[in-house]
């Protein structure tokens, strides 16, 4: 089935191995991981012929590489290898899927399409999944892996990373995961890799922090200090001011909303963590300083000035009053005018005027931490008349951002030449596959040894290259290089130390406890059905329903968001939204609209106190608590996480299944006077009860007039709707069998 390529003996080597068991492959940047993907394909393609390979790979840019790759080296029709994205409707996703024999995919659209029971996995003997490391916690990877393996007829997995992280647990996290049986590592000293490595050159240009930017620096630490100082005042931190990095304010952090939760709600931690976060903020703005420049600590400041005059989070108000914000603000703009600039804008413009000299079709990545430091680098390119465009992320919180479809012109346009220098966020960082990059910078380093191998790999691919690093001495700078190296030297140890002491009993025991589970399911439990809400899809409760066999159908619902029965419909929130709707009027409308049905529920997720989610009086909440469970008559559920939820939710799927084989009960107890049977009477039917009953009978004045009413006119009374009415109607039409 492979045409135009030799694999390579390391290839070869690991492609064997795959073929055997579920493989994680950790092999450097540009030495042909997709390759070996091609080959197990083609493998598994050989030895099931009617079945599927599906590969996942994050970004569009990444997933088109992989299609350009297959369809260049594959022998099969155009329509058999396919493209899922976004935007590719999920119509039109189900036709493709049932011709082709090869889909690649990014792994969101493809979650919901199995969610929504669209696709079936059964007949997919291959799934590949790289960039491999992001299969942890809640990415789309891990729900996908997790079915594939339930339900493929012919399961394999081979997985693709060229830095699965530092962590030993995460790289176990990753393998467990992924259902992981062997792997595969190479490195580049293994006498087998080392004939394809390129020499790739590895520079430091390092540049002493200004004197005068210490002025600025000054004002934002004396702040940070003073700040520190009103925390340990309070009785909430013991430690002194070099010890609050950033994983430590977000420890602190989490410990007070603990607090908060268990029910201390006491003016003491609010203030605390209130001032925590204007030293996270402070903090990000001695990054920029030091790492950046002024421009992007100047565009900081002001965006949190602007923030300041509509928000209500007290932290940005507060922080913006500060007198030592306020004098560093105007040192940075008096900096500015006079035309002074970080070191490293001078040290980046030496080095890239150096290489256009040298070849005047130089290709230069140049990654930087922030979009704001984008737009300095590509102003300082513009006055040397060096072509260059940035290459950043789909978010707009700044009001800029590129589609994928600009995100791939882009990366088109830079692999032909069109221009020289590619300024790129972290977004560029990940499986980009650009030929022939002559050079590498990196504008900061970054202490991630993930995102250091990833971006050093953007060159050496073909022929040799060059990395070079900018650090400011005496920064934090300095700090994340030696994170990173460690880090790194951490991560190869891990991953021989995990391969020398891998073994599949324990997944393989796992494979057989979860397959002895689905089978006990499937013959022992009814099929239970939910309709969802198409914009819930993804949710944690919805990827638990799945996994416990419950057959999921996303719909445009106009109201609730879980669809039980014809009568059990549940409005489903998080205590945050539950307060933010009582705040902004959106519950009680939403109540109104679920009385149409026989049996609403609202149901409420989360385990830290409702009563500290936004800055409400608490009798406010308990008041509309009491509303909706009186007035309204719909009862409230109040659940932990989204395990919880989905019990829940299984728990009232199984018990409408059951009432629906059951006889209809009546009434138990009888009523003494008239007009006591005559509400009786009323409230036997669908919906109604007593509460209702009343209120049907001073509008209608008689029993019979009730029972020859119409629908529409059934619902002119309050909180009786359409379903109701159409249930009503439905009773005392029907012929009695």
């Amino acid at each position: 089935m492979i045409k135009d390529f030799k694999p390579r003996s390391y290839q070869e080597s690991i492609f064997k191995s795959a073929s055997k068991d579920n493989t994680l492959v950790v092999l450097p940047t540009g030495l042909g991981k997709t390759v070996i993907a091609l080959l197990l394909a083609a493998h598994r393609l050989s030895l099931y012929s009617n079945s599927k390979i599906l590969i996942l790979a994050p970004t569009r840019p990444l997933v088109e590489q992989h299609l350009k790759t297959f369809k260049k080296h594959f022998n099969l029709k155009e329509e058999e290898i396919v493209l899922f994205t976004g935007f590719v409707k999920p119509e039109k996703r189900v036709e493709l899927f049932e011709k082709a024999k090869i889909i690649i995919s990014t792994p969101q659209g493809l979650e919901n399409d199995i969610l929504s029971n669209r696709l079936s996995l059964n007949k997919v003997s291959l799934l590949v999944v790289d960039e491999a490391h992001r299969a942890v916690k809640d990415y789309a990877y891990v729900f996908v892996a997790k079915q594939y393996e339930k339900k493929a007829d012919h399961s394999r997995i081979l997985a693709l990373t060229a830095s699965p992280g530092s962590e030993m647990s995460k790289v176990e996290e990753v393998c467990t995961n992924l259902f992981v049986q062997n792997i595969e590592i190479r490195t580049e000293t293994d006498p087998d890799i080392k004939p394809h490595v390129q020499d790739v050159e590895v520079k430091w240009f390092e540049v002493d922090f200004p004197e005068n930017f210490g002025e600025v620096k000054v004002h934002l630490e004396t702040a940070i200090k003073r700040k520190v100082r009103e925390v340990k005042d309070l009785g909430y931190f013991s430690g002194d001011y070099s010890s609050l990095t950033k994983t430590a304010l977000l420890t602190i952090q989490a410990e007070l909303r603990g607090l908060i939760s268990s029910g201390e709600k006491s003016f003491e931690i609010l203030k605390s963590i209130s001032l925590l976060a204007e030293i996270m903020k402070i903090q990000h703005g001695l990054e920029l300083l030091e790492s950046q420049g002024l421009e992007p600590l100047q565009k900081y400041l002001e965006k949190l000035e602007d923030q300041a005059k509509t928000t209500t989070v007290k932290a940005v108000k507060n922080l913006v009053s500060d007198t030592e914000f306020t004098l560093a603000k105007m040192k940075v703009e008096t900096m500015i005018s006079k035309g002074i600039i970080h070191p490293k804008i001078k040290a980046l413009e030496d080095i890239v005027v150096n290489e256009k000299t040298k070849n005047p079709n130089v290709k230069i990545i140049i990654f930087t931490q922030y979009r704001s430091g984008s737009s300095t680098i590509q102003s300082l390119l513009e006055k040397q008349n060096i072509s260059s465009k940035m290459f950043i992320g789909q978010g707009k919180s700044d009001g800029k951002g590129l589609s994928q479809k600009e995100q791939k012109q882009i990366i088109d346009e830079f692999s032909n030449g069109d221009f020289n220098c590619l300024i790129s966020t972290s977004v560029g960082e990940e499986g980009l596959d650009i030929p022939q990059v002559d050079l590498v910078i990196f504008y900061e380093p970054v202490p991630s040894a993930i995102r250091t191998i990833q971006r050093r790999g953007r060159t050496g691919r073909l022929e040799k290259g060059k990395v070079f690093i900018l650090m400011t001495r005496k920064t934090r700078d300095e700090a994340y290089r030696w994170s990173a190296f460690h880090k790194e030297k951490k991560m190869h140890a891990n991953l021989i130390k995990l391969k020398n002491k891998f073994s599949n009993l324990v997944v393989n025991a796992n494979k057989e406890k979860n397959s002895n589970l689905d089978s006990y399911a499937k013959n022992n439990e009814p099929e239970l059905k939910v309709v969802v809400d198409y914009r819930e899809k993804g949710s944690r409760v919805m990827k638990r329903l799945s996994d416990d066999n419950v057959i999921l159908d996303l719909k445009s619902l106009s109201v609730g968001d879980y669809r039980i029965s014809d009568d059990v419909v549940i409005e489903f929130k998080t205590k945050k939204d539950f307060v933010d709707s009582i705040i902004d009027g959106r519950i009680l409308h939403q109540a109104k609209d679920l009385t149409q049905f026989l049996k609403p529920i609202i149901m409420i997720e989360g385990d830290e106190d409702i009563y500290s989610q936004r800055n409400i009086n608490q009798n406010a909440i308990r008041g509309m608590i009491s509303t909706l469970t009186t007035a309204f008559k719909i009862p409230i559920i109040f659940t932990k996480n989204p395990i919880d939820s989905a019990e829940y939710i299984k728990l009232l799927a199984k018990r409408e299944l059951n009432l629906d084989k059951k006889e209809f009960q009546m009434h138990s107890s009888k009523p003494l006077s008239l007009k006591e049977q005559q509400e009786y009477f009323i409230s036997s039917l669908p919906g109604i009860g007593t509460t209702l009953a009343k209120p049907l009978l001073e509008k209608f004045g008689s029993p019979s007039k009730i029972l020859s009413a119409s629908e529409l006119d059934l619902t002119t009374v309050d909180l009786v709707g359409n379903k109701k009415s159409k249930k009503i109607r439905e009773v005392i039409d029907s012929k009695y069998i």
